[in-house]
This record gives C-alpha cells, structure tokens and sequence, in this order.
C-alpha cells in the first residue's frame, strides 16, 4: 500500500475533503443490555480470533487505554495493522478518520465519528487510514480495542504522529446545534 505524498511528509497536508465512507472502514453496533444497577455490552462473538461483525478481520490482540478530559492523541497511522475500536457508553470521544492512501476514492477524506455517548458500537479502522482522538468527556475516557497483528516494541507498523491540525483547521472542535 502507498500513502499519499502529504501522509509521506510527515503526515502534515491541507485541502481536505469531508465526506464518503473510507473503503476497509466500517461499524457495527454492539449489542447492549441496560439493567438497573449496570449494563452489559458485547463487544463481538469470534470464530477462530475472527469477529463476526467485520469479514475478514482476525483478532490478534486487546488492548486498553485512557485519555484524560480534553487530550488529544493526534494522527498516527498503520501500514499493516487494522484497528477496531470501542468506547464504553458512558465515556465520550471524537475519532476522526483521514483516508491518506494512494489513489483511494476516499483520499483526503476526513470522517469525525462520536463514540460512546449512550451508544455501543465498534469501528474498524483498516491500514492507511490515520487517525486521533479526542476526549469530550469532563472525565477521564477509555478505549478497548482490538487489532490483528500483536504489539512488538521493534520494527512497530505505528509511522509518525501527526500535528493535531493535520485533517484542517477545527477538526477536533465541536458544533452545537
């Protein structure tokens, strides 16, 4: 897979669209039971480490994270590596999506999607597609997420962190209304 030029420098660009799905991207909407006193939410049924809601995709390895409130993590990107994230529903975060593959249909498409919020659902993140997130929560956030190629400290697939500006100006800023 080749990134574009502006992903090659670095990660920094300008003159980005808004719109479309990102092709590899995709949801799925966790199953979740409300109980006085708690919740319960599937986050995915496996066959031999492959999640049912998204074709394809092999678990290799959970991972956990926190963000405190108002933090960004700005852009990074995989080259070999799909992600799929989930954020409990009582926690809240913008993931913002930047298609930075060569000749994709979708590239330099930015996609801002809230997560959690009252809401339980997954998003797969596929190679070459960059992406951060911000905490919109007065508390302190949480990600689960799940990839298909286990951690190793040497020779990592994460390539650069971009400027928090990198998707354009207000990017990461919320619109009330």
């Amino acid at each position: 897979m080749r990134l574009n030029d502006e992903a090659q420098r670095a990660l920094l660009g300008a003159g980005l669209r808004r719109a479309g799905g990102h092709p590899g991207c995709g949801a799925h909407r966790a199953q979740a039971l409300h109980r006085r006193g708690g919740n319960f939410t599937e986050l995915g049924r496996l066959s031999a480490g492959v999640h049912a809601g998204f074709q394809g995709f092999e678990v290799k390895q959970i991972n956990y994270s926190e963000l405190e409130p108002g933090a960004i993590k700005a852009f990074h990107i995989h080259r070999g590596q799909t992600d799929v994230w989930f954020v409990p529903p009582a926690d809240k975060m913008l993931l913002v999506l930047l298609d930075v593959r060569a000749g994709s249909p979708t590239e330099k498409v930015a996609r801002r999607f809230v997560l959690g919020d009252g809401a339980s659902r997954l998003v797969r993140i596929p190679p070459g597609v960059a992406h951060g997130v911000k905490n919109l929560a007065a508390t302190r956030g949480r990600i689960i997420y799940l990839v298909d190629v286990q951690f190793q400290a040497a020779g990592r697939d994460r390539r650069g962190t971009a400027a928090v500006g990198f998707a354009g100006a207000g990017v990461w800023d919320v619109v009330r209304g």
